[in-house]
C-alpha cells in the first residue's frame, strides 16, 4: 500500500485557499500556496473542536529562529478563534492567549499535476527544553 493518497488535481485547488479531504476516517485540510506547493494539516481546530481548518486564512508570519535570524513561514489561521500555526511544523505561532496546541501535519506533494497526501501525520520533533 502506498504511503500517499491521491486527493485531487492541483488545478482543483485555488491558490491561497483550502479544501477538506478524507484519508480513510481522517479529515485533513489541504492548501495550495501561492507558489503552487501544497500543505496538509488536520481539519479539526484544536481550540474550538470544529472541523474548519480548510476554511482558515493562509498567509505568512515573521518568526525569529534559534539562530536569531528572522524569516517568514507559511501559516494558517483558524476561522474560529484566530490562532495561527506554521503549516510546515504544526507549531502554534499565536495561541491568542490560550495554551499552545499544535496541529498534526501531513506530508503533501504534487506529482504529475496531482495532489498527494500522506496517510499518517508527520512525526513531531520533541519540543526544546527552555
Amino acid at each position: 500500500m502506498s504511503r500517499f493518497v491521491d486527493i485531487c488535481a492541483l488545478d482543483d485547488l485555488d491558490p491561497e485557499r483550502g479544501a477538506g479531504a478524507l484519508l480513510g476516517d481522517t479529515q485533513v485540510a489541504v492548501f495550495r500556496l501561492a507558489d503552487g506547493t501544497v500543505r496538509a494539516v488536520q481539519q479539526r481546530d484544536p481550540y474550538s473542536g470544529a472541523n474548519v481548518m480548510s476554511r482558515g486564512l493562509v498567509g505568512t508570519h515573521r518568526v525569529t529562529g534559534d539562530d536569531g535570524l528572522e524569516r517568514d513561514v507559511d501559516t494558517v489561521t483558524t476561522p474560529m478563534l484566530k490562532q495561527v500555526w506554521d503549516v510546515d511544523t504544526g507549531e502554534v505561532l499565536d495561541a491568542g492567549g490560550k495554551d499552545r496546541r499544535p496541529l498534526a501535519v501531513f506530508a503533501a506533494e504534487v506529482r504529475d499535476g496531482r495532489v498527494l497526501v500522506a496517510r499518517t501525520p508527520t512525526e513531531r520533533a520533541p519540543a526544546p527544553s527552555r
